[in-house]
């Protein structure tokens, strides 16, 4: 689960089943009591048809907050992407930076540090739709160190400067679940 919606569709879908959830969050969800097999794979189906999957394993479970917490650092709390990215997830999950990592990596096949990257010119694409803020304001906003790095990974990732971007419009942003 990526946004506010998702939860509120997982929540809605749980209670439709009969379940009670304690607590939908994003990316986790707590029942009142265990499932069965039965009940597990039900709601496994139904959730696949909304686009949402059950994560299982332990490792499963890291990566997904692993995402989670990248989500929510960069489109919810600007305020901490001054901090150390490596810093900031080892500190919420208990666990060595290096073994999340490498886990990371192994499971989605792409860096940690480039699904960040890809999660702030996501983020990056969405203030400069909402045209509300200079690109100085948003190299700050998004802690780059000067606006040519931030134009410069921005160009890196999606093939165009931020003011070709801005220029035509909505090139294309993508879903948060989708970087």
């Amino acid at each position: 689960m990526v946004c506010n919606r998702c939860v509120m569709v997982v929540r809605g879908l749980l209670q439709e089943m009969g379940f009670e959830p304690l607590e939908v969050t994003l990316g986790s969800a707590v029942l009142s009591r265990p499932l069965s097999v039965g009940e597990r794979d039900g709601l496994a189906v139904r959730l696949h048809e909304l686009g949402f999957e059950l994560i299982d394993g332990r490792r499963e479970r890291l990566v997904e907050q692993v995402k989670t917490l990248v989500i929510e650092l960069v489109h919810r709390d600007n305020g901490d992407l001054r901090t150390n990215l490596s810093d900031y997830i080892a500190s919420r999950l208990n666990h060595d930076y290096g073994y999340i990592s490498a886990l990371f990596s192994e499971s989605e096949g792409v860096t940690l540090e480039k699904y960040f990257i890809a999660q702030k010119i996501e983020r990056v694409k969405e203030l400069l739709e909402y045209d509300e803020m200079s690109l100085s304001e948003i190299a700050e906003v998004m802690n780059y160190s000067s606006v040519a790095h931030l134009s410069s990974q921005f160009k890196k990732v999606t093939g165009v400067s931020p003011s070709e971007f801005k220029r035509s419009g909505s090139m294309g942003r993508r879903p948060l679940d989708e970087v």
